[in-house]
């Protein structure tokens, strides 16, 4: 099991979902937390985001397992907000060992029907918000010559999506970052990689307008009818992954056992194929 005893991570995006599965299985490895989540829905999204109470939520969480834990509410598209973060962190706890910059959202349209502001809002949120949340990390890592950086991606940053291209767009973003940044902080003893899991199981799934993204043909489709829709798409025939297997590949990324594993772009895919370049 990982042992991350002393260590201090950052999550992003961790009131609900993936973020707060990330943190609490860096909580159970010993880490201690800081939390970062927007709390607030924004206008092209055409889901609800994560609220100040499922934040606080996931902060008694990591509280309950025994690690002292920071959570602010901000922006991550806000170089400022995410500064003050990181060095609010960093004065509290003496250290940062860890980033998981896992915020991000997700919303669809044919490709010629995109607004400016559809486009620059999920740009904004998913490519910069993540380089704002990892700039403001990476100086704090290298005063110390350590750190585990994940960033994560998509398997649509893999491969094509008809109705998705400015979610593809940032997510194939992301790879790209996380290869570059890797070379440049190689000699430092620090690693970044991009995750790229296929649909999980969480809130940003499981709503109304993402259902009727995949079943366009259906007037008020539920979880059911999505199900086989989903599970076609992969090779192992379940429809999506649940957010504690993120967690294992983002521990695995964290371990010493990978400090060996940079600059990859790590698929949690279930079979969907990448080739579709």
């Amino acid at each position: 099991m990982t042992n991350l005893s002393g260590q201090v991570a950052l999550v992003t995006g961790a009131a609900r979902g993936q973020g707060r599965s990330h943190a609490l299985a860096l909580a159970r490895a010993g880490a201690r937390l800081v939390l970062v989540d927007i709390a607030a829905d924004i206008d092209t999204v055409p889901y609800p985001l994560g609220t100040a109470a499922n934040l606080r939520e996931t902060e008694a969480m990591v509280q309950e397992i025994g690690q002292e834990c920071l959570s602010f509410v901000a922006d991550i598209r806000d170089t400022a907000a995410m500064t003050h973060v990181v060095d609010t962190a960093v004065k509290a706890f003496g250290r940062l060992d860890i980033c998981v910059a896992n915020a991000g959202v997700v919303g669809f349209g044919k490709f010629w029907e995109l607004t400016d502001e559809q486009w620059t809002t999920m740009v904004d949120t998913n490519l910069n918000g993540a380089f704002k949340t990892v700039r403001a990390v990476v100086p704090h890592m290298l005063e110390r010559n350590y750190g585990r950086i994940i960033i994560v991606s998509s398997m649509s940053g893999r491969m094509g999506n008809a109705n998705l291209a400015h979610y593809v767009a940032s997510k194939w973003g992301l790879i790209g970052m996380a290869k570059s940044l890797s070379i440049e902080v190689a000699a430092h003893g620090i690693t970044v990689n991009a995750l790229c899991p296929t649909s999980v199981d969480t809130p940003m799934l499981h709503n109304p307008a993402m259902y009727s993204l995949f079943c366009p043909d259906l007037t008020h489709p539920t979880r059911d009818d999505v199900m086989p829709r989903y599970a076609a798409m992969n090779k192992l025939g379940r429809p999506w992954l649940s957010a504690e297997e993120v967690s294992h590949a983002v521990m695995y990324l964290c371990d010493e056992n990978a400090a060996a594993v940079t600059g990859q772009a790590i698929e949690v895919s279930l079979g969907s194929a990448s080739g579709q370049h």
